[in-house]
């Protein structure tokens, strides 16, 4: 018999255990289950094992609202932001409602009875497995878990050494006093570069261009000191809003004072290196700040690593690869025993499922983004995607909180459905207005957003906690009916 449930959740990561926290303490009555293709609860900290893994957000932003992050690093290591979200699945009894081994690929809304019929295949057996549930909630991020982004590497077949990506690290590689290129310039690279360095001979960072790096404490003194004077939750609450604030601070003088932002920036980045280093060439990107998402390293490790004469810095472009390393346009060419393709992700919407409403697929591209969490035209439906300008646990907890209103609203009032129907006034604006390449690579294939609210995807922490923890659910662009 079909299982059925008042809301399926797709993905056991971060997004989809804070999901069903806040359904079990906001909507206790509420039946739910979460479908997680892989084994294990984590997601993307549980996916990603490259040396030096961590978050790139402080803890206390990235952390949830409801949980307060009590470790000592602000910046933390894969493996506590990892089990910080299984002991959140713990305390909360979600870990109990996780069906291990189920890949959504379809779920087809049926008007009739007001149901999605969801199709999951089974990782052991490839058998289909269905479910019903009464509504819909994608937590399953916005990249594909399976296949990373990889450019063409010309001649790497003739590379004696090895080729790996930190989406898909292999466990047997010992790349102790050996040669490393580590090919990128983004979060992924600036992380491995000095946890590498730490064993291998040498290691060079290899950028096509420049990204803007800054340093930032790994333990945050403020939050030490409001942690021996206040309780545990009030402390974190404090620090929480100090970061936010500052965040968004940070972003907002970017995008206003762009020149004034660079010269921060490149002031910082001279102060940790060493007299006369290059920084123009190795540390001026050719767009503005937050362009792309700035890189973060904690205690200016990958300074101190250049500093110390142990990573070089290398801004070329691949001719080709030979059997012993790079060749670069310059005619340079950098011994390698060890190449690691730092070179991005490939973005995938909604997990891939097929979503399909009263028998037509939906194509996503037609659609248009409802409050940055629900789509025109589909009904009983959410999705999670977290700030490309902040933590991504901010814009979580802000969807979570709001879909349970929202299922508080519905079953107040009676309502099977709620469908946010698109204003064709609005004019339509790519789903991420972001340039790092990862997203324009991929953004024509999801939906798009709005020119005003609530379809404009606005990344603003303090505006949309007005709107989605303040604003009225029934705000008469969202239609409900029995």
């Amino acid at each position: 018999m079909t299982e059925h449930v008042d809301v399926a959740i797709v993905g056991a990561g971060l997004s989809g255990i804070g999901a069903a926290a806040h359904l079990s303490e906001r909507s206790p009555g509420t039946s739910y289950l979460i479908l997680e293709a892989r084994d294990t609860i984590g997601g993307t900290w549980d996916l990603f094992r490259y040396p030096g893994v961590r978050s790139d957000s402080d803890m206390f932003t990235l952390g949830y609202r409801f949980r307060p992050w009590t470790g000592e690093k602000a910046i933390a290591d894969g493996a506590s932001v990892l089990r910080y979200v299984r002991e959140t699945a713990r305390e909360h009894g979600v870990d109990k409602r996780i069906r291990f081994g189920l890949r959504v690929v379809r779920a087809s809304w049926c008007s009739t009875d007001s149901v999605w019929h969801v199709d999951a295949v089974r990782a052991d057996t490839g058998e289909t497995v269905r479910f019903t549930c009464g509504f819909l909630w994608t937590c399953s991020g916005y990249y594909r878990y399976d296949e990373a982004y990889t450019p063409d590497l010309p001649g790497g077949q003739a590379f004696a050494g090895r080729i790996v990506h930190p989406q898909q690290w292999p466990e047997d590689l010992d790349y102790a006093g050996k040669r490393v290129v580590v090919v990128g310039s983004g979060a992924t690279a600036v992380t491995l570069v000095p946890a590498m360095a730490r064993d291998a001979a040498h290691v060079t960072m290899l950028q096509r261009s420049p990204t803007y790096i800054i340093s930032l404490p790994e333990v945050d003194q403020f939050a030490s000191a409001l942690r021996a004077k206040l309780p545990p939750r009030a402390a974190y609450a404090v620090t929480r809003w100090k970061n936010i604030l500052i965040a968004t601070g940070v972003y907002q003088l970017s995008r206003r004072r762009p020149d004034l932002m660079r010269s921060l920036i490149r002031k910082g980045v001279v102060a940790q290196l060493p007299p006369g280093y290059d920084v123009d060439t190795h540390f001026k990107p050719a767009y503005n700040p937050w362009d792309q998402r700035l890189c973060l390293v904690p205690d200016g490790d990958l300074f101190r690593a250049i500093s110390g004469g142990t990573v070089d810095l290398v801004t070329d472009r691949i001719e080709e690869f030979t059997a012993h390393g790079i060749r670069l346009t310059s005619g340079d060419e950098l011994e390698a025993d060890v190449v690691v393709t730092a070179t991005g992700l490939n973005l995938l919407a909604f997990g891939g499922i097929a979503i399909v409403v009263d028998g037509v697929e939906v194509q996503l591209p037609d659609t248009m983004t409802y409050k940055a969490m629900m789509l025109s035209g589909v009904p009983n439906f959410a999705y999670v995607v977290g700030y490309t300008n902040a933590s991504w646990t901010l814009k979580a907890d802000l969807v979570s909180e709001y879909v349970c209103r929202l299922l508080s609203h519905m079953a107040d009032h009676g309502y099977d459905v709620c469908v946010p129907e698109k204003d064709p006034t609005v004019e339509e604006e790519p789903f991420l207005d972001f340039a790092a390449g990862y997203v324009q690579r991929s953004v024509q294939d999801f939906p798009k957003q709005g020119s005003r609210p609530p379809w404009k995807l606005r990344m603003n922490y303090l505006r949309d906690m007005v709107a989605l923890r303040l604003g009225a659910v029934d705000d008469g662009v969202i239609r409900f009916r029995q």
